[in-house]
């Protein structure tokens, strides 16, 4: 492979969030009358859109009760993210490093614009991507919609790109776009399911992609 393009989930691949927010899936349920099964693990859709996260969670609830639950969660994440969630250790070097390198480097996520752009600019990061795709802005992962537009605006092909994240949905988003995949083992979702969607490699930590690129 000759990658140029590196493309990052963020909530749990680049910040560590994931309590945050499985606490406000959990609480948005709650205050519109749903219950999340003790069985369930509100982590197992992370990554998807909004709308389609407490779809996949509640499949009899109507599209009104859906777009309540989202709004209720939209309003509880801005309340708790006055207090931005940090970016895991080494992440932030590890993405400075891979653009000394010379790699271009993008986010998709399943988060909103506004949600997005608050963290860039909270990490004073507003500036650092070359491009950025969001759940509410295109179709939610697994559809490969997001990387094919992020591809066209960056005039990369396929071939060059890797899309690096913690769950099957980024995995099999990349999958379905024809782009190459990277696994990181600490987020959302077990490394064990990633592999039948054959990433190159998994890390344990961000710092370890630009390393396993060069072998």
């Amino acid at each position: 492979m000759n990658p140029k393009l590196l493309i990052f989930d963020w909530d749990g691949t680049l910040c560590d969030s994931l309590s945050r927010i499985s606490y406000c899936v959990v609480l948005a349920a709650e205050e519109n009358g749903f219950v999340l099964p003790k069985s369930v693990d509100p982590k197992e859709v992370i990554g998807l859109g909004l709308h389609e996260s407490f779809q996949t969670l509640f499949d009899k609830a109507s599209n009104e009760q859906v777009a309540a639950m989202c709004a209720s969660y939209s309003r509880n994440f801005i309340e708790l993210d006055n207090d931005p969630s940090p970016f895991f250790d080494g992440a932030l070097d590890a993405l400075n490093d891979l653009k000394k390198a010379g790699y271009r480097l993008a986010i998709a996520t399943g988060k909103s614009r506004k949600g997005l752009d608050r963290a860039l600019l909270a990490k004073k990061l507003s500036s650092f991507f070359d491009a950025s795709r969001c759940s509410d802005e295109t179709a939610s992962k697994p559809n490969p919609l997001m990387l094919f537009e992020i591809l066209d605006e960056i005039d990369i092909l396929p071939e060059h790109a890797i899309m690096i994240g913690d769950t099957v949905y980024d995995l099999e988003m990349a999958t379905n776009a024809g782009i190459a995949s990277i696994g990181v083992n600490y987020g959302a979702h077990s490394p064990e399911r990633f592999k039948k969607y054959r990433p190159l490699f998994c890390v344990d930590r961000i710092s370890e992609i630009k390393i396993q690129l060069k072998q």
